[in-house]
């Protein structure tokens, strides 16, 4: 059955988004903004199982690309990504039947509910990455099958673009050009695909795992329970791994900067209680991407490594990470259908330059456990 969404969902989504996002998809809570807004004007908005998708309608998804850190600055109109819906709709002569994220990570969850509920049209729980990446071919759309352009782009002031290329490597590498000449972000549609492509390609119920983990964060603070074991609940029951404590401490360094549509950096983190002594480095790039307590590695790509505060247990983006701020980092494993052969030559390690065969992040976890 159909699950209708209202304002308190989209703040538990928001939550939970940022936790699955790894740090990146851009900053949720302008986005939750947006989407309770249009709650308000147009009505709660349809969540449907890919199950309850025809397999003959088409499902266009939207998201937001670039670096997430500029649109803290260059604030959106709201329309852009529905007008890039409208646009491939034009293309194709077909009307869409659903919407639904590429992501299921920050920002790039809240977005698809702007344009459904501006569209009428429900949205689909499922995406394409089961957190946040930094690039478009890093989805399960492209790594089974599904062609990404023809793709809408828009930006805040109407400017926009019809893209079409003959592969989905080149799609990114195009369409990154066009949203750094766009300001540094742009608003798209892609990946246009039937039901029947949904069923087969997308992680399925993502986004309700977003707001059943946003909503144990929230019941644990309200009734003073631990959210860590909230978090550990949830995973533990969904298609990902449990969540476990890679590493506690306090920010000491934070090394951010924008370049090539992307946010780059690192972060250093100085351990507490029983990780005292010791140091947490995280790669991003846009998302946490590797982690190393000193020389050996923790966890990494594509599996989910995401900061949290270690009071409330509401999870810290890369642009929100600060000096200073007392943190827990997260390694939760993902599922089967992003770690197939396939699935890591698109975002495993060595993708992203990293000289390591990807290692399940729990099975690196068991290891240091039993030797700790």
């Amino acid at each position: 059955m159909p699950i209708w969404i209202g304002e308190q969902e989209i703040e538990d989504l928001a939550v939970g988004a940022a936790l699955l996002g790894t740090g990146g998809g851009g900053d949720p809570y302008l986005g939750k903004l947006m989407v309770q807004k249009c709650i308000r004007k147009n009505g709660q908005i349809q969540l449907l199982d890919p199950t309850e998708v025809p397999d003959d309608q088409i499902v266009i998804p939207t998201a937001m690309m670039g670096a997430p850190t500029i649109m803290v600055e260059k604030i959106p109109n709201g329309d852009e990504a529905l007008k890039s819906l409208r646009l491939l709709e034009e293309k194709f002569g077909r009307t869409a039947f659903a919407t639904m994220p590429i992501e299921c990570g920050g920002l790039n969850s809240t977005i698809p509910f702007v344009v459904a509920s501006e569209a009428g049209i429900p949205i689909v729980d499922a995406d394409g990455m089961g957190r946040a990446f930094p690039e478009l071919q890093m989805e399960t759309f492209n790594i089974y099958g599904v062609q990404g352009t023809p793709m809408g782009l828009f930006n805040e002031r109407g400017d926009y673009c019809l893209l079409d290329t003959l592969d989905n490597a080149m799609l990114e590498h195009i369409s990154r050009g066009i949203a750094v000449r766009m300001g540094g972000v742009a608003h798209i549609a892609e990946y246009v695909m039937t039901g029947a492509e949904v069923k087969r390609t997308a992680i399925p119920n993502t986004i309700s795992l977003c707001m059943k983990l946003g909503k144990a964060i929230r019941v644990a603070n309200e009734r003073k329970n631990n959210p860590i074991e909230a978090i550990q609940q949830v995973t533990r029951e969904s298609i990902y791994g449990e969540a476990m404590v890679l590493f506690k401490g306090k920010v000491i360094d934070v090394e951010r900067r924008s370049t090539d549509g992307f946010v780059r950096g690192k972060a250093v983190v100085e351990g507490f209680d029983e990780f005292n002594g010791e140091k947490l480095h995280v790669d991003f790039q846009n998302e946490n991407l590797m982690a190393k307590i000193g020389d050996e590695l923790v966890a990494m790509v594509p599996d989910l490594i995401t900061f949290l505060d270690v009071e409330t247990g509401v999870p810290v983006t890369t642009e929100g990470l600060k000096y200073g701020f007392r943190v827990i980092c997260l390694g939760i494993p993902t599922p089967d259908i992003m770690r197939s052969p396939a699935a890591l030559n698109v975002w495993g390690p060595r993708y992203f330059g990293y000289d390591y065969d990807y290692e399940p992040v729990e099975n690196i976890h068991k290891r240091r456990v039993r030797i700790g």
